[in-house]
């Protein structure tokens, strides 16, 4: 039971990022279309690179140390686009709850390049 809530939980914190990446895309300067591009075009980026080599399913399944970059970028990514956002307080908000998540998963051995759904 723990282990399905905090795995529900990591699927919402990846949507979360998405969102987040979005938000910040749309927050560069510039006109609007190239704002909407950025915020298409960033989400986009990181949903293909998460499931090339994050996913549980994922296509390249032997690369550990990319699937410890992807993660890293992705999540990194998204808290620092709501910082720059001027979304300092969702920023840290998200932060923690991806630390307590990803701390939670692996101590129940679920974070981890080994697993496979």
């Amino acid at each position: 039971m723990l282990t399905g809530a905090n795995l529900v939980g990591r699927f919402l914190l990846e949507l979360a990022a998405l969102a987040a990446l979005a938000v910040g895309g749309y927050a560069v300067p510039g006109p609007t279309a190239v704002r909407v591009l950025v915020a298409l075009a960033l989400p986009v980026g990181a949903a293909v690179l998460w499931g090339r080599y994050a996913a549980p399913r994922r296509s390249v399944p032997d690369a550990v140390a990319a699937w410890y970059l992807t993660q890293a970028v992705v999540w990194g990514g998204a808290v620092a686009a709501l910082a720059l956002s001027g979304h300092g307080t969702w920023a840290v908000v998200l932060a923690v709850l991806m630390a307590v998540n990803t701390v939670a998963l692996r101590a129940l051995g679920e974070w981890s390049p080994s697993v496979r759904r």
